[in-house]
């Protein structure tokens, strides 16, 4: 079944599968294909030239690194202050004599040289994609190597591509989605048409990051070579073809995603099940008509899941059933999320010791909010205190392992809700993920069908609350649905194009029409409100049913909207992971 009623059909020009950790691509060429007012492919001029200049590295002889600040990685950029990206190499990979200047030299690819357990031939390059909300990404001004030493001291590449984003619009020019990630695809085929005259393996490129960030670069490890995006890449003068006019790729290899706020076509509901309908406070109180809203939302939400056909490990289909208490409380699904949530509180119970402090997030990365700190002297004190309201937690000493019995005791001591009803597409057309979908000059816009719906089939019953506002109802929905974007593409597309679950569900017409990532990293706190559990547990069986073979997953207890990890630092772990994966 196609949910969104529409295939994507197969680029013709798209390339060769992954390989193991590879991509097949061209070499670096002249030509780029265009897109002219009719919508027709052609080569044309551009306002920028595609080639990478050799001539032109900068050098930290303290730290041995050579790079190059602000390159335009498109033709035809409509945002240069976001449109360049930075490229840090470890000295080792270049070769290279000074020029006149004094102050710049002219280097070629050293495939011999060698840092830790790579070569210039193939250490892997790693991009990360820093976008918190779906927010932009500010290119880099000026060279900073502490802020890239860890990654170039083990032998990576480091690019850093400014992308456009949430925020970064201007009265003239809309940067929302998909335009981020079209910037993040079309610096990964700069890369590659530069291919020979840059060190390091364009085969091996992993992207990384957190919250929007790592949505990001999930869609954009969904959705190698999509045809969606096509449209977008020619607008820009991306580069689509070498000099022999072979395609080039945008497919990466590796993703590391943290707490990926992603799934967002289906959020709303999730949220609801997962979590709201736990809540009666705030926008969920019984007097409002969220909160019959919130009810419809957490009811629609097995209905969708059931239709994507997701299987476990053992190949066993898992669905959600009706249950006596609650909404969908019951069947393999649920039994399969419960096994998740218990897997991560025995993790942390062989992970730590005690007695052991928990600190709460007191606020997003980086706002200086601090959380409170709690000392646990043993187990069973820990154990009591997850059990303050409700048992739902018992604990075995012998074997030092936990059962978790429901999902409601989890919800209501370690992940309510604390985002109101419309938790991604807003009634209002008030969060943050509607300003992503904006259509024109910043114009916030409704984006979820499947919200469309509920609100469709009961808006007369919510009319009758008294704090209901005909603003709200279906009306709206189809009105933002129906716009097009400066591409010529509607909601539909533009949502599409930023699901993964549609490149990788059977249930979408995408499934099959991109190239995925072969090598997927995905960590999330567990105590996190952002985002239902579903998001990242959806994504991981999806990849596993697709027939991605390396997902590594783990949802991290104690923590929340962060770089979680179950022990060390994310940037030593991450390190360490593309080591284990790469294709040496």
């Amino acid at each position: 079944m196609d949910i969104n009623r529409r295939t994507v059909i197969r680029s013709a020009t798209g390339v060769a599968a992954l390989a193991t950790f590879g991509v097949a691509e061209g070499t670096a060429g002249t030509a780029f294909a265009a897109t002219s007012s009719s919508g027709s492919t052609s080569t044309t001029s551009s306002a920028y030239s595609l080639e990478f200049d050799a001539t032109a590295w900068s050098y930290d002889a303290t730290n041995d690194v050579y790079y190059q600040i602000g390159k335009v990685y498109v033709g035809n950029p409509a945002a240069t202050d976001y449109e360049n990206l930075s490229i840090y190499v470890p000295g080792a990979y270049l070769t290279a004599t000074a020029n006149s200047d004094g102050t710049t030299y002219t280097a070629k690819a050293n495939p011999k040289g060698t840092v830790g357990a790579y070569s210039g031939r193939t250490a892997p390059i790693v991009i990360p994609v820093n976008t918190p909300g779906y927010a932009q990404q500010a290119p880099a001004t000026s060279y900073n190597y502490s802020s890239v030493s860890e990654y170039l001291e083990a032998g990576l590449v480091y690019v850093w591509p400014g992308l456009r984003g949430r925020d970064s619009s201007t009265s003239t020019r809309s940067d929302a989605a998909p335009w981020g990630v079209t910037d993040l695809k079309a610096a990964v085929r700069f890369l590659r048409y530069n291919r020979s005259v840059l060190p390091g393996s364009t085969d091996d490129i992993v992207l990384f990051g957190m919250s929007g960030g790592g949505a990001q670069d999930t869609v954009a490890g969904a959705s190698g070579d999509s045809s969606l995006f096509h449209p977008y890449l020619r607008t820009i003068g991306a580069a689509m073809e070498d000099a022999q006019g072979r395609p080039l790729s945008d497919a990466v290899a590796g993703v590391m995603a943290w707490c990926p706020i992603t799934n967002l076509a289906e959020a709303n509901l999730s949220y609801e099940w997962n979590m709201g309908q736990f809540a009666s406070t705030s926008t969920r109180a019984s007097t409002t008509w969220t909160s019959a809203y919130s009810a419809d939302l957490a009811k629609a939400w097995p209905k969708y899941l059931n239709r994507l056909g997701l299987r476990d490990e053992h190949g066993r289909r898992l669905e959600l059933t009706g249950s006596s208490n609650g909404t969908y409380l019951s069947g393999s699904y649920y039994d399969h999320l419960i096994g998740v949530i218990t897997t991560s509180l025995n993790n942390f119970l062989s992970d730590n010791t005690f007695p052991y402090t928990i600190t709460t997030q007191g606020g997003p990365p980086g706002s200086g909010q601090t959380g409170t700190s709690t000392t646990y002297e043993t187990v069973a004190d820990y154990i009591a205190y997850l059990n303050t309201d409700s048992t739902w937690v018992t604990y075995d000493a012998t074997t030092n392992t936990a059962t978790v019995s429901g999902l409601e005791g989890f919800v209501n001591s370690q992940k309510t809700a604390n985002k109101p009803v419309g938790a991604f597409d807003g009634y209002s057309r008030g969060q943050g993920e509607n300003s992503v979908f904006a259509m024109g000059l910043g114009v916030p816009s409704h984006f979820a069908p499947l919200t469309r719906d509920v609100i469709k089939a009961n808006e007369t019953t919510y009319a009758t609350y008294s704090d209901w506002n005909t603003d709200y109802g279906v009306s709206a929905y189809d009105s933002d649905f129906a716009k097009k974007d400066s591409v010529g593409k509607d909601m539909a597309w533009r949502g599409d194009a930023y699901n993964p679950l549609y490149f990788l569900s059977p249930a979408f017409g995408g499934y099959r029409q991109s190239q995925v990532a072969r090598h997927w990293r995905i960590r999330t706190g567990i105590m996190q409100g952002d985002t239902a559990n579903t998001t990242e547990i959806n994504l991981q069986l999806a990849l596993l049913n697709y027939g991605i073979r390396d997902v590594d997953f783990a949802t991290v207890w104690a923590l929340a909207h962060t770089m979680a990890e179950r022990t060390g630092d994310s940037t030593t772990n991450f390190i360490s992971w593309v080591e284990s994966v790469v294709k040496k």
